[in-house]
């Protein structure tokens, strides 16, 4: 089993920055595949990044392309969600998610463990 806890999320005005942090604990960080989901009110959730084991690989939702960065600390076994220029379109609960197998995906449905989400308000 894995457990992921996130944090960092809040109110904010646009055009300011965040940084989410997701800690992860009970297997191997290096050997998971991490990602960030979000999910707006009344929608379904939706891909927003993913990063690869070694966090050299990373891919982006076209929304959040250019604005957001996804990064990990295998040391510390976190990864993190860089979000700068935000607009309030960006606002929705944030969700981290882990993958076992190999390879990433865009999916929720290709995530295995999930954390229990973070809170991001952006007002304009």
């Amino acid at each position: 089993q894995v457990q992921l806890v996130e944090s960092g999320g809040g109110l904010v005005q646009a055009g300011v920055s965040l940084r989410l942090s997701c800690a992860a604990s009970g297997r191997t960080f290096s050997s998971l595949y991490m990602a960030w989901f979000r999910q707006a009110p009344g929608k379904e959730r939706a891909f927003v990044a993913t990063v690869s084991r070694s966090g050299a690989g990373t891919n982006y939702a076209d929304s959040v392309k250019g604005r957001f960065t996804i990064s990990r600390d295998n040391a510390k076994n976190t990864v993190f969600l860089q979000m700068n220029g935000l607009k309030p379109e960006d606002t929705a609960v944030y969700y981290c998610a882990a993958r076992g197998r190999f390879g990433s995906g865009s999916l929720p449905t290709d995530y295995d463990y999930w954390g229990q989400g973070t809170q991001v308000t952006v007002s304009s």
